[in-house]
C-alpha cells in the first residue's frame, strides 16, 4: 500500500489550473465521442459490409460491456477498497478537483478497463502501428487522469488494464473465428 499511496499522492499533488481542466475533460466519456466516431468510420470504411461491421461492433460491445461489468459489478463490490478520495487516512492529503470524489469503491478502475478494451481490440483488429500508438497514448492519458483527479491508486489502474486486456483478447479471439466467414461472404457478394 505504501508505494501505491506514494505514487498517487505524487501524481495528484503535481497540479496546475490548466492541468485540472485538461484532466477533468480527459476523464469524461463525452470528450471522446469524436474518437469513437472516427473508429466507427474506420471500421465501416475498411469492411464496407454491414454484417462484418455489426459483428465487429458486437465484439467491441462485448469487450467493453464485460470489462465494465467485471470491474463495477463484480470486483468493486467484492473487494470494497475505498477510493483515495474516500479514504479517511488520506483526508486532506488527496487534492479533489471540481468536488469530484467518484463512487465509494475504486478497485479496480473501470476507465482503465474500458479504454484498454477499446484500444487493444481495435489495435489487434487493424494492426496499424500509428493507430495503435495513438490509442495507447489515449489509454495512458485516461489512466493518468484518474490518478491526477485522486480517484484511483496506481494498482486500481494496473488491474483495470489487465481486466480490459483480458476481455479485448477474448473478443478478438471470438472475432478471429467468426470474421473470416463474414469477409468471405462479403467478397462473394461484391463479385
Amino acid at each position: 500500500m505504501n508505494w501505491d499511496t506514494a505514487i498517487l499522492l505524487w501524481i495528484n499533488s503535481h497540479s496546475a489550473y490548466w492541468l485540472d481542466t485538461l484532466m477533468w475533460a480527459v476523464s469524461r466519456a463525452a470528450t471522446w465521442i469524436p474518437l469513437y466516431c472516427i473508429l466507427l468510420g474506420i471500421i465501416v470504411y475498411k469492411y464496407r459490409n454491414w454484417k462484418a461491421v455489426l459483428l465487429i461492433l458486437a465484439g467491441f460491445a462485448l469487450a467493453v460491456g464485460l470489462s465494465d461489468f467485471t470491474t463495477s459489478s463484480i470486483i468493486k463490490p467484492l473487494v470494497c477498497r475505498l477510493r483515495p478520495t474516500h479514504e479517511p487516512a488520506l483526508a486532506g492529503m488527496v487534492r479533489i478537483v471540481n468536488g469530484y470524489t467518484g463512487g465509494l469503491y475504486g478497485f479496480c478502475s473501470s476507465h482503465a478497463a474500458n479504454t484498454m478494451a477499446v484500444g487493444l481490440l481495435f489495435s489487434l483488429l487493424f494492426k496499424h502501428k500509428t493507430a495503435t500508438a495513438a490509442l495507447m497514448v489515449w489509454v495512458a492519458l485516461n489512466c493518468y487522469s484518474r490518478m491526477y483527479l485522486g480517484v484511483h491508486y496506481p494498482s486500481d489502474i494496473i488491474v483495470g488494464l489487465l481486466v480490459g486486456s483480458l476481455w479485448a483478447l477474448l473478443a478478438y479471439w471470438a472475432l478471429s473465428r467468426l470474421l473470416p466467414e463474414v469477409c468471405a461472404a462479403a467478397r462473394q457478394g461484391d463479385s
